[in-house]
């Protein structure tokens, strides 16, 4: 390339360099494959289901370990009705 050529490359006006680059990103987009299809390995509804078994098993192991280790009663008594009506009774109880 002589120096004419190269001066008048440098010479480029934005716009023009802009236009080139949105060419060539259209050029690499179009090379791309299709896209990407992520294969779900548990479906939503599973998940969902999942996720509340754990959530109420977590509330149950919770409450027997403060029921039975930090209280004092045994931590099979937290799954007991009458655990649980003793427990409304106090709290509603009025002075």
């Amino acid at each position: 390339m002589t120096e004419k050529e190269i001066l008048q490359e440098e010479s480029k006006t934005r716009e023009e360099i802009k236009a080139e680059k949105k060419t060539n990103k259209k050029n690499r987009a179009e090379e791309k494959p299709g896209k990407w299809v992520r294969i779900r390995l548990l479906p939503i509804w599973l998940r969902i289901i999942l996720f509340v078994v754990l959530l109420a098993g977590s509330l149950i192991g919770g409450a027997m370990v403060g029921y039975g280790v930090i209280g004092d009663g045994k931590p099979m008594d937290v799954l007991e009705k009458s655990t649980w009506q003793h427990i409304v009774d106090i709290v509603m109880q009025e002075e």
